[in-house]
């Protein structure tokens, strides 16, 4: 039920997608194993990947993001490390570069990172609430 009304949320037009509410856009997309957000080359265009699919009846996301965004997880020894980019090869078998991704598994549970654009720091690490935001990189680890 709660996927439902999130997904009638996010076809209302007032509603816009951001990076604070993208976890639970993603979460209400109906899937069986996983749903993934996926920006290639300079984010100006992400696809969603549903199960593995890109799904031919959902228009790319358009001006979401740009390649200044930052990914990083927490490592209790190391502390936070920037994430390495992900590789991803199309339907034709060739490598493309990723320039950000973000995906939720079959219980809505989104990888573990923190993300850094335009000034906001964005804690996907959260399971049951919704995507706290901080000012700072500084602020997000203490």
């Amino acid at each position: 039920m709660l996927a439902v009304n999130n997904l009638q949320n996010f076809n209302n037009p007032v509603t816009r997608l951001t990076l604070q509410n993208l976890k639970e856009y993603l979460q209400s997309i109906p899937h069986q194993e996983s749903v993934e957000l996926l920006c290639l080359d300079d984010c100006s265009s992400c696809d969603l990947i549903v199960d593995g699919k890109k799904d031919p009846d959902i228009d790319p996301i358009d001006e979401l993001i740009d390649d200044s965004i930052q990914v990083y997880q927490y490592d209790f020894y190391l502390g936070l490390q920037e994430k390495p980019r992900k590789i991803y090869f199309n339907e034709d078998n060739i490598e493309q570069n990723v320039c950000f991704s973000l995906s939720v598994d079959r219980q809505g549970i989104s990888e573990q990172v923190a993300v850094q654009f335009e000034d906001k720091v964005y804690d996907y690490s959260t399971y049951l609430t919704p995507t706290p935001v901080y000012n700072t990189i500084k602020e997000f680890v203490h």
